[in-house]
């Protein structure tokens, strides 16, 4: 058995559901700590995060590589329904399964085992090597990375590059990179109108009749066209809910729920206000509140990214894909205190569901991905 399969195993073993890390990192700052890394344990409202990092020849002054990950893993859902036992690694036909596996233990076991043999095979590494570790990445992700970007802002350290252990291979290991993802933004707006018997309409004023015309306006509406890494920003309804559950009774108020996806085309603020001269033209009576829970980040391509494709193609043979589709991840708060912020895992077609696997045959390759990428930017 390979050193990254049986640290893999050893994590999934742990039961690290949100925000519980079930020692996942003390795992790995055993490991870390015995080839020289410094570790830091910084908690917060009950998450735990790791700051590690082994500085090189060139100290404060040379590049800093950081790998970025997430031990807590998502629920398992129905016991029941897992062919084997969630917490337990088992292999059938040449895949290990377990929650966590593709999403993103395999990652982090990565990150250690080529992290030992960079650091074998390179004692005197002029460039500086970091992990940021949280186990709060599947839940709130309010007092996770962005904690530790925070406390690192505040020391006035800043990566070079970071890369994500998310899993971003579609088909095959290698066939994507996410260069960025889209911001998200969220928003609960609730329509007034004026309750009364459905019978006397002229005594009322219906809130979803009064919604009804804004709202075709916002579903028709071309918010941006995107640009070269970005699909054209987008606007969904998430949920539209009114009245008292009677046939014979105009609600009062109308509420409906609301999510952009958006790129570095559109801003917070230029959506909010054209989201906004939408109700205003109708004349509604609203309120409206905002969450924002991510803003988009694009890394062109440059040296991080060129390293990454290189070290791809030399390990597997594949030529990798720049994209920014999916969800918002831990890149958004890095991205912060990192210019070069790309995303590269395993195969995510089994995450987040029952019976998560990964297969063997890409672990390996997974590790010497990222020790090819230390090589090439910090050696």
């Amino acid at each position: 058995m390979s050193g990254t399969l049986s640290l893999t195993e050893a994590l999934i073993g742990r039961a690290s559901v949100t925000p519980d890390d079930r020692h996942c990192q003390a795992l790995m700052i055993e490991r870390l700590s015995a080839v020289g890394f410094e570790c830091e344990t910084i908690e917060s409202g009950g998450v735990t995060n790791l700051w590690a990092v082994k500085r090189g020849t060139d100290g404060a002054s040379g590049k800093l590589l950081a790998f970025a990950g997430h031990t807590d893993v998502v629920p398992t859902g129905p016991l029941d329904q897992w062919t084997s036992p969630p917490f337990t690694p088992t292999h059938r036909d040449g895949k290990l399964y377990g929650r966590g596996a593709a999403d993103m233990k395999t990652s982090l076991a990565a990150f250690v085992v080529s992290s030992e043999e960079f650091i074998a095979k390179c004692p005197q590494h002029r460039g500086s090597l970091a992990l940021l570790i949280t186990s709060d990445e599947e839940g709130p992700a309010t007092d996770g990375t962005v904690k530790v970007v925070e406390a690192l802002k505040a020391r006035g350290e800043r990566l070079d590059y970071c890369i994500v252990g998310e899993p971003t291979s579609n088909e095959t290991l290698g066939d994507m990179v996410k260069n960025g993802r889209r911001g998200s933004m969220s928003g609960k707006l609730v329509v007034k109108g004026v309750q009364g018997h459905i019978a006397y309409p002229h005594l009322a004023r219906n809130p979803i009749h009064l919604l009804a015309p804004a709202l075709a306006e916002l579903v028709a509406q071309r918010w941006d066209d995107g640009n070269e890494y970005f699909p054209p920003t987008t606007w969904q309804v998430s949920n539209l809910r009114s009245g008292t559950g009677a046939t014979n009774v105009i609600p009062g108020h109308a509420e409906l729920m609301f999510n952009f996806r958006f790129s570095t085309a559109s801003t917070v603020e230029g959506l909010q206000s054209r989201v906004h001269a939408i109700l205003d033209k109708h004349a509604l009576d609203y309120d409206l509140t905002w969450t924002v829970s991510g803003l988009p980040f694009l890394t062109p391509r440059g040296a991080l990214s060129n390293a990454l494709e290189k070290a791809i193609h030399d390990e597997t043979g594949v030529r990798p894909e720049l994209s920014t589709t999916g969800g918002t991840s831990d890149g958004r708060f890095i991205a912060r205190i990192c210019e070069q912020v790309v995303e590269f895992g395993p195969p995510n077609g089994s995450i987040h569901k029952i019976d998560e696997h990964v297969d063997v045959r890409f672990i390996e390759p997974l590790k010497n991905v990222y020790r090819r990428v230390l090589e090439e930017l910090i050696a």
